[in-house]
């Protein structure tokens, strides 16, 4: 991951409180993350992954037979 540019808001002692950063970092972060999956999709996510674990490839599509 890419180092990420931010501001970082601090107490009255200089202890942090808040990180500040670009909407556009967020966002990748957040995609990255998959904190943009609603539970259906984060569900799907999951069981994919099992799936894939287990062996069960027959889970899956070939990339070929995708459009």
């Amino acid at each position: 991951m890419n180092a990420i540019p931010k501001k970082l808001v601090v107490d009255e002692h200089g202890a942090p409180l808040e990180v500040i950063i670009a909407w556009s970092d967020f966002q990748d972060l957040a995609e990255r993350l998959g904190w943009d999956l609603d539970d259906k999709d984060a569900e799907d996510l999951r069981q994919a992954r099992e799936d894939w674990r287990s062996g069960n490839h027959d889970a899956f599509v070939p990339l070929s037979q995708l459009k």
